[in-house]
């Protein structure tokens, strides 16, 4: 919920699973959300960074490390990332 101003006024925003567009609901206590820095052409962090959030149905799963893998190579194409 929004008020005048155009801020946002809700207490609990739920998150998505970037791997199945899930809601990740509060009580799933086996869900992480990763950070995943930007570098530049000499390796040096730029200061940038991805976030990706992983619900426990997919770490359970054993498909985290293939669904990270995939979501990033989407994203570096996007952010020209080598």
């Amino acid at each position: 919920m929004m008020n005048e101003e155009g801020q946002n006024m809700d207490l609990y925003i739920p998150r998505k699973c970037s791997a199945t567009n899930r809601i990740i609901t509060a009580k799933d206590h086996a869900s992480v959300q990763l950070n995943i820095g930007h570098i530049d052409e000499s390796g040096i962090y730029t200061g940038n960074f991805s976030t990706y959030a992983l619900s426990g149905f997919v770490r359970a799963q054993g498909d985290a490390d293939s669904a990270v893998d995939r979501l990033w190579q989407k994203t570096k194409v996007e952010v020209k990332q080598q």
